[in-house]
């Protein structure tokens, strides 16, 4: 006859692992998508069934005993084994179609992506693209994301994918505050007032340059978004180091120097090993290195990228 311990239910083990990461009721409520009270009275109801308490309540917050948090353990072993069980089956599956997550930053799906995830639809019409926009890395092997597009020098070490450009930095300026172009002394540029990303971006090596020798009051404006970065210089804020392949499509804008390869930043397609034979992440991984590698003067901000500067249409390759 079973008892009410082996009666305990998948649900139950993710509510109590959310109790758990998030050390109250509302903000568990919240993580799984119930109501304070449903999880009060759930919790009730395991702790009940199973004879002992899970939770310590605190003036800090819900402390888990030690059965508490070896059944939060287990819950994210079985998290992470359904997610690989459920990549395992995406992996083995006939037929391109169905939903495919992609994650990637702004920046990226409006200034370049966009046309391609539209083209790549009209020849898979059975793929379904559902996009994730942040600058943070999802977590693939959970399948919050089948396919990450990012742009890194080091990807994750336990996913695969293939390094497709490289995406090209340059210092631009306002082209109706330099029309004759770049200064023959650039020591002058130095002088001017400048755009930045913000110090949390020190990573990159335009901000590491500018930290370093652009004097602290005269970076006028920081954008915590490389999205925001052109707006700026073409609104007259000041000159900044933008991404090739935003800043020479900008009539308005002009190069002050060339791109810098220490400046420049990798873009990968990525996947986990568990899905990359899967028919619809392969068409779509493959389908993207045939149309970023088209795009690559353009990423890498070489003299035919400056020359051709509308991103060609899938039709004209």
């Amino acid at each position: 006859m079973p008892t009410a311990a082996s009666s305990i239910a998948w649900d139950d083990f993710r509510l109590i692992k959310a109790i758990a990461e998030a050390r109250s009721l509302p903000a568990a409520a919240e993580l799984i998508g119930l109501n304070h009270s449903t999880v009060f009275r759930r919790l009730g109801q395991i702790e009940e069934g199973l004879g002992t308490r899970l939770f310590e309540r605190h003036r800090s917050g819900y402390v888990p005993t030690p059965a508490g948090e070896e059944m939060a353990v287990l819950a994210e072993r079985l998290e992470t084994d359904i997610a690989g069980f459920t990549r395992r089956l995406a992996g083995r599956e006939i037929l391109p179609a169905g939903e495919l997550r992609v994650t990637t930053n702004d920046s990226l799906l409006v200034e370049l992506l966009t046309p391609l995830f539209a083209a790549f639809m009209t020849q898979c019409p059975d793929i379904k693209l559902d996009v994730l926009l942040g600058n943070q890395a999802l977590n693939l092997s959970k399948r919050d994301a089948d396919v990450a597009i990012r742009a890194t020098d080091n990807p994750p070490e336990n996913l695969v994918g293939r390094r497709v450009a490289q995406i090209g930095w340059a210092l631009y300026g306002r082209a109706t505050d330099f029309p004759e172009g770049a200064p023959s002394d650039q020591s002058e540029l130095t002088q001017q007032r400048w755009i930045s990303l913000g110090d949390q971006f020190s990573n990159f090596k335009v901000v590491q340059y500018r930290q370093k020798h652009i004097p602290a009051d005269q970076t006028v404006y920081k954008l915590n978004t490389v999205l925001g970065l052109a707006e700026a210089v073409e609104a007259g804020i000041g000159i900044g180091f933008l991404p090739c392949f935003i800043a020479d499509k900008r009539p308005a804008l002009v190069r002050l120097a060339p791109p810098q390869t220490g400046y420049a930043a990798d873009l990968w397609l990525l996947t986990h090993p568990d899905l990359r034979h899967s028919p619809r992440v392969r068409l779509f991984l493959d389908f993207m290195a045939q149309e970023l590698a088209r795009l690559r003067p353009l990423m890498e901000g070489s003299p035919i990228g400056r020359e051709n500067t509308e991103a060609p249409s899938p039709a004209e390759a």
